[in-house]
């Protein structure tokens, strides 16, 4: 064979076409009108073979900027955290190397029970009653919390405050088309929703508001506030949650919460381009049966052992979709899994302090930059990330920073214009005081 990595043989062609009853591969296309095929040959490199390849792709690769080759700055919801060695030793085993909840719960006992618990701490985390098996990221999720609020109270509007994650309120916008709700952005006020705002548009048609905790800035909401407001009108109140934040903050179920969600990324996934993640789905027993995706349940077997199998899917491929809780069908077993046995790795304390060494390195790194007439715009309390004033635009200081080693932080111009010059910085618990300090000579000597 000329090249390894297409098995396909003239031979196999050949089989293949005359199993069918076919003359050749062009007759597969005979239904597909002559003018609007392609003519000609693709304008594609020809073809080399695999040790070739290999090195090319080697050497393009290396091209790539990585958090091995720079000290990354940059959050904005996918972070640099450190992950447990364990994690990848557990999710490369074959037995559980899917990224599908098992249907079969006869062999699939360990992962069902690792699901369950991934389940168990996603509510210890967030103070909720039930969690689900996982979704495909934290965006996802918080538009299925989104539509389950409008289905519960049979209201259209939905409030959305700007300081939530910008990918997730555009999440929201696509899913509200289809039911047809209204969205409502709700501005900010010194970091956080401006709740006089929000006050003004709180009415007797409000399904649900969302916010972010800690916000899209790094800022904490006043959940407690938030949570007054609401009774009045008796709308669904929507948090969006960085799990590992609440290892150290107060959880959202403590301030009346109806719907908790978020990522796991920053248990035990790395940052691999942007994705894929790990969205959670926390809620009250009340709308257990409302819960888009899965969930894994605990039973008893015939003999009395203890089991697990799914439960409560209320899906379209269950019953009639226009009665479905969700058009959700899938989740993120695998990535469930790494987030699993990185929390249980760290365990309650280590998550606890994981969550206090962000908070502590951001403040370092804040106190680094005042030192150098780099100013944090907001003054309240904050999470990992804060956002800092760079007078000049943010696309060029990341370019000079990437020449230093490092990469910089969010330009916040891109999806807040009003902010422009302004960039989000993250300090998580990978960046030491060196990497700190370094980082904030050169912004010094770019800031001038």
């Amino acid at each position: 064979m000329e090249f390894r990595y297409l098995p396909m043989t003239d031979e196999d062609k050949q089989e293949m076409l005359q199993t069918i009853g076919v003359g050749s591969t062009e007759a597969l296309f005979a239904d597909v009108p002559e003018k609007v095929r392609f003519q000609g040959e693709l304008n594609l490199k020809k073809p080399t073979n695999e040790q070739a390849l290999l090195k090319e792709l080697s050497e393009l690769s290396r091209q790539n900027v990585n958090l091995k080759s720079h000290v990354s700055f940059l959050g904005a919801g996918v972070y640099d955290h450190s992950i447990p060695s364990i994690v990848d030793h557990v999710i490369s085993r074959s037995e559980f190397y899917t990224a599908y909840t098992p249907y079969q719960p006869e062999i699939s006992q360990g992962e069902l029970q690792a699901i369950f618990e991934f389940q168990t701490m996603i509510c210890e985390l967030t103070g909720m009653d039930v969690a689900n098996s996982s979704m495909y990221d934290g965006p996802t999720a918080l538009a299925e919390a989104a539509t389950l609020s409008a289905s519960q109270t049979k209201r259209k509007k939905i409030l959305v405050a700007d300081t939530v994650h910008p990918e997730s309120r555009q999440v929201i916008a696509s899913y509200a088309k289809g039911p047809d709700l209204e969205v409502v952005e709700i501005g900010q006020k010194d970091g956080k929703v401006n709740l006089e705002a929000l006050k003004a548009e709180l009415d007797d048609q409000t399904a649900g508001v969302i916010v972010q905790y800690p916000n899209f800035f790094g800022q904490i909401e006043p959940l407690a506030e938030l949570q007054q407001l609401l009774e009045e009108q008796k709308a669904m109140f929507i948090v969006s949650s960085n799990p590992l934040a609440l290892g150290y903050l107060t959880p959202p179920a403590a301030f009346g919460a109806d719907i908790v969600v978020g990522d796991t990324q920053v248990f035990g996934i790395p940052a691999q381009y942007g994705g894929p993640h790990c969205g959670y789905f926390a809620t009250t027993r009340k709308l257990m049966r409302k819960v888009p995706g899965r969930l894994v349940g605990q039973t008893t077997d015939e003999d009395g052992r203890r089991g697990f199998v799914l439960t409560l899917q209320a899906r379209e491929q269950h019953i009639r979709r226009d009665k479905a809780t969700s058009n959700i069908c899938s989740n993120q077993a695998l990535n469930a899994l790494a987030s699993s046995v990185a929390m249980s790795a760290l365990g309650k304390q280590g998550i606890r302090k994981m969550a206090w060494l962000n908070m502590q390195k951001a403040r370092y790194l804040r106190q680094r930059l005042q030192e150098q007439g780099i100013e944090a715009v907001f003054a309240g309390p904050f999470f990992n990330e804060l956002v800092i004033d760079v007078q000049k635009p943010v696309s060029e200081v990341n370019e000079q920073l990437l020449t230093k080693g490092f990469i910089g932080g969010y330009d916040l111009e891109q999806t807040y214009p009003d902010l422009a010059n302004h960039m989000l910085v993250a300090a998580t618990e990978n960046r030491s005081k060196d990497e700190i300090d370094a980082f904030v000579k050169e912004m010094g000597d770019i800031h001038g």
